[in-house]
């Protein structure tokens, strides 16, 4: 076809082509009859590629067509035999590209085909063999009623048979629901007037009405009497406070009142159970006080774990209170030394080991401490998680009042 220009690109080289199948017209354009291929000719090399032509002016992209209807699928065609492979031909030079047409007008889209057959059911396989039997295991105690379950669809009606006895009535089944209510009838005729009936009883007076507009004041009437003297009014408010007046004269001193007694220094001590004093106390040993509460003052500290420094002499008091597993006793130590006075127990029960003394030193940087009295028989267990979940705490405070 000469003189005949195609402006699709060519996508695909002939040299690589698939040999397998026909070979298809490079492209087809509605304006031209499509192009026929002849008979395979001699195989020959292909020649060497000319150089490709310079590139075309884009042309201006043409409006989008409107969509059409989709189509049903059309059936799918048998597949054709397979051609012969052609020869390859020589590759002839490659034209220049042309300028891009105008976008045609989207086709209609095909009808659908139709749904192809259903296959075939597979054939069921052989049942397994039934195994033998099992014992039979005694019998289970009766289980409790079930649920009724739903009713059932109701079976064919059998034959008439002959009547029987009638069985006995069986209960009453529930009430059903109250049906919709009838439409209202039509009015009955009026009937005639009655007598009228001996006249009711006085209503209570109505509510007073609205108070009416003010009328115009009238003339001033002459002067009466003087009237009786009203009772007091009430106080109106208080006015404005005056300006300070002068200082007066200071008034002679008074006589000097009491020494008071004054908590000069104070500390305290504790434990919590978790997970301090964890291990049994045993005669002869001090409880753990570890942790420091709030304290005021330097004549108060602690030198360990279990034992606190005094370090003015003076007079203290001393309160301890812990929660103890067993009946036992606690007694404060200064210097080492048990003061018996100091001894505090609990008998039985399940109440805290509670003391309260007044101890004085007679020398600086005395050690004060809180100990399972030497001699007694009862190992203590320091309660943990006392009356609940938590930690319970044991303390010692110490105030210096002298």
């Amino acid at each position: 076809m000469k003189g005949f220009s195609c402006n699709k690109p060519r996508t695909t080289d002939f040299v690589s082509a698939d040999l397998s199948r026909p070979r298809q017209p490079d492209c087809y354009c509605p304006a031209v009859p499509p192009i026929l291929i002849g008979p395979p000719g001699p195989r020959e090399y292909p020649g060497p590629m000319g150089p490709a032509g310079a590139d075309g002016a884009t042309g201006p992209t043409g409006p989008t067509g409107s969509t059409g209807p989709t189509g049903a699928t059309g059936p799918a065609g048998p597949t054709g035999p397979q051609g012969e492979a052609g020869v390859d031909g020589a590759t002839g030079p490659t034209g220049p590209t042309g300028p891009t047409g105008p976008t045609g007008p989207q086709g209609e889209a095909g009808a659908d085909g139709a749904a192809g057959p259903t296959g075939p059911t597979g054939s069921t396989g052989p049942a397994g063999a039934t195994g033998p039997a099992g014992p039979i295991g005694p019998q289970g105690e009766a289980g409790a009623d079930g649920a009724t379950g739903p009713t059932g669809p109701t079976g064919p009606t059998g034959p008439q048979g002959g009547a029987g006895a009638d069985g006995a009535t069986g209960p009453t089944g529930p009430t059903g629901p109250t049906g919709p209510q009838g439409e209202a009838g039509a009015d009955g005729s009026t009937g005639p007037t009655g007598p009228t009936g001996p006249q009711g009883e006085a209503g209570a007076d109505g509510a007073t009405g609205p108070t009416g507009p003010t009328g115009p004041t009238g003339p001033q009437g002459e002067a009466g009497v003087d009237g009786a003297t009203g009772p007091t009014g009430p106080t109106g408010p208080q006015g404005e406070a005056g300006a300070d007046g002068a200082t007066g004269p200071t008034g002679p001193t008074g006589p000097q009142g009491e020494a008071g007694s004054v908590v000069m220094e104070y500390a305290d001590f504790y434990a919590l159970m978790p997970p301090n004093n964890a291990a049994d106390v045993a005669p002869g040993d001090d409880l753990d006080f570890p942790q420091d509460g709030p304290s005021n003052g330097t004549a108060i500290s602690r030198t360990g774990p279990d034992s606190f420094n005094l370090a003015g002499t003076g007079v203290y008091q001393i309160l301890f209170c812990v929660e103890v597993n067993q009946s036992g006793q606690l007694v404060l130590t200064l210097n080492g030394t048990e003061l018996p006075y100091t001894v505090t127990g609990r008998y039985t029960g399940s109440s805290m080991i509670v003391g309260m003394s007044i101890i004085q030193t007679s020398a600086a940087n005395s050690v004060l401490t809180v100990r399972n009295p030497s001699g007694n028989f009862t190992t203590l267990g320091i309660t943990p998680l006392a009356g609940g979940t938590r930690p319970v705490s044991a303390h010692l405070i110490i105030l210096k009042i002298a």
